[in-house]
């Protein structure tokens, strides 16, 4: 199996190197990393601009390139230049992806783009202090994948995997996570920011966002489509 490896921190962030460590084991991995942290950036890309890419050192057994732009970028450049891959694995991220805030999601944007160059793709998150906790975890997810053949039966998964998880629950996109704010700094100068807030469902527990609360590991199935089909079957013979 031919791997690729990205992130959104940055190619030597924290969590990127357990997970090329970890990934090893299944297959022949290639790293494909920002050159510097490309978080909230999505699924964005930047064909107006030359982009630095170059080779650097990294571990023993891995070929690792620093590309100075978005991760779904290093994706393309992976499947467009380096000739393709069976997965791609984006991660670890140090901070969650849960309900509707992970459109905003580089790490997550970097499995879209897999799936659109029509590869495979898991993107990995935890929270910022519980990371050796989701290392210790990969096994545990990647055998849960496997058994059931997700990969199979769609293109794409967003995990989120809290600390010392009870289990492991298959989950759909909750509600918005974080609230939106602007703070005025000084002068015309302003910063963005949000605290989480509740998910306007808590009982409904098969929510990426309430699983992840009561102590189960998130794996949601995503699709690239953005067609409302109801509305689409209903009106397509006009």
């Amino acid at each position: 199996m031919k791997i690729l490896i990205t992130n959104d921190d940055g190619i030597f962030a924290e969590g990127i190197r357990p997970l090329t460590e970890w990934a090893k084991k299944l297959g022949e991995v290639t790293v494909v990393a920002p050159k510097v942290e490309q978080s909230g950036k999505s699924h964005a890309i930047d064909f107006t601009h030359p982009l630095e890419i170059k080779k650097v050192e990294y571990m023993d057994g891995v070929e690792a390139w620093s590309l100075d732009s978005t991760p779904a970028d290093c994706v393309r450049f992976g499947f467009a230049y380096l000739g393709g891959f069976d997965l791609v694995l984006s991660g670890i991220n140090k901070g969650v992806n849960l309900g509707q805030d992970l459109v905003y999601s580089g790490t997550v944007g970097a499995i879209f783009e897999a799936a659109r160059m029509g590869g495979r793709g898991i993107a990995i998150s935890t929270y910022p202090d519980t990371l050796d906790y989701a290392k210790a975890e990969l096994d545990r997810v990647w055998s849960f994948i496997s058994e059931h053949n997700l990969l199979k039966e769609n293109q794409i998964y967003n995990v989120n995997i809290p600390m010392s998880p009870v289990g492991i629950k298959v989950t759909k996109q909750g509600s918005p996570y974080f609230s939106d704010e602007f703070k005025r700094l000084e002068g015309d100068m302003f910063l963005q920011y949000g605290s989480m807030i509740p998910d306007t469902n808590p009982e409904d527990t098969d929510r990426d966002t309430n699983a992840l609360l009561s102590g189960f590991i998130s794996v949601t199935p995503l699709s690239t489509s953005r067609t409302n089909m109801q509305v689409f079957e209903k009106f397509k013979d006009i």
